[in-house]
């Protein structure tokens, strides 16, 4: 793991494991959550699956770059400046993240990628996969929306809960036990992760690096991003949509129109999965990536080869 200086200014840290010369996916990671969110059953997964994997802490979170200059918006002004006239401060967009991705891949000399990306990491994969085709051998996005972020009784009842035990400023063991309510609320039904597991996995993070600034920051550009449902008709890429049926904050329907928007994706759904990456389910989940990248490696050949002759 190290961390490495991009175009954008950003410095990203990164892991990079598998064969230099192996088909590259890249791993992107959703609102406020750290690279290590990916599951070790899934990040490794692929690499024994034959792939160079690479995991990342997206700008303002993690190791990387925390750009407090840019200040602290305010998400409420945010939302309301949707539907109305007024001013709000976006300190960078969903563009400027995907331009992150672009950035790591140039100075990593990588042409072309597997993307993978989950919530927020979706819509990140998206934008990338629309603007830079030539760049994105195939696209997978996990518990993702193509749409503005849609307020349904689901997200909204989860949003009240986590506005009533937000943290202490400053208290990191309030931290602690808000990241395991929060992860209560959007886990997975099905496949419920015991309370011992969940207060390790937070306490983990919360040591690793805690940055609410940050957080704030990435959930602006997640508000203020743009409708991405015209854009997604330029993606050439083989994609693949992953969602689970008892998501609390992206409902069924957003996997449903992204696989839609997108000619030729398919869609996998996951009964009792919610908004969360059950362990149980990981081997499953690295499978369906890894045939998917596979097939669109063997469609890419194909056109080189006919090209050729």
């Amino acid at each position: 793991m190290t961390n490495i200086k991009i175009a954008t200014g950003v410095e990203l840290h990164y892991q990079d494991e598998g064969e230099r010369c192996a088909p590259v996916i890249i791993l992107i990671m959703g609102l406020g959550a750290q690279m290590t969110v990916w599951p070790d059953e899934l990040y490794f997964g692929l690499v024994n699956k034959g792939f160079r994997v690479i995991r990342f802490d997206n700008r303002d979170c993690g190791l990387s770059s925390h750009l407090d200059s840019l200040g602290s918006p305010n998400v409420i002004r945010t939302i309301l400046s949707k539907k109305f006239p007024i001013h709000a401060h976006i300190p960078y967009t969903l563009d400027d993240m995907a331009s992150d991705v672009i950035g790591l891949m140039k100075s990593l000399k990588i042409k072309r990628a597997h993307l993978v990306g989950a919530s927020m990491g979706g819509m990140i994969a998206q934008i990338v996969a629309a603007k830079h085709r030539k760049k994105v051998v195939s696209l997978t996005s996990i518990m993702s929306t193509s749409a503005y972020p849609q307020f349904t009784f689901s997200n909204l009842k989860v949003m009240l809960q986590l506005a009533k035990a937000r943290p202490k400023p400053n208290c990191r063991q309030s931290a602690v036990q808000y990241n395991i309510k929060l992860n209560k609320l959007i886990g997975s039904p099905a496949y419920p992760q015991d309370e011992m597991t969940l207060h390790q996995l937070a306490k983990q993070n919360i040591e690793r690096a805690h940055s609410p600034e940050g957080f704030k920051r990435q959930l602006t550009a997640v508000i203020a991003g743009r409708c991405r449902q015209h854009a997604l008709s330029q993606i050439k890429a083989p994609t693949l949509v992953i969602h689970g049926t008892d998501d609390p904050i992206f409902p069924i329907t957003a996997g449903l129109q992204t696989a839609t928007r997108i000619r030729k994706s398919k869609l996998k759904l996951v009964n009792g999965m919610g908004h969360d990456f059950p362990p149980v389910l990981m081997q499953k989940i690295a499978k369906w990536i890894a045939k998917h990248a596979f097939k669109a490696e063997q469609k890419r050949y194909k056109k080189s080869l006919h090209k050729v002759i």
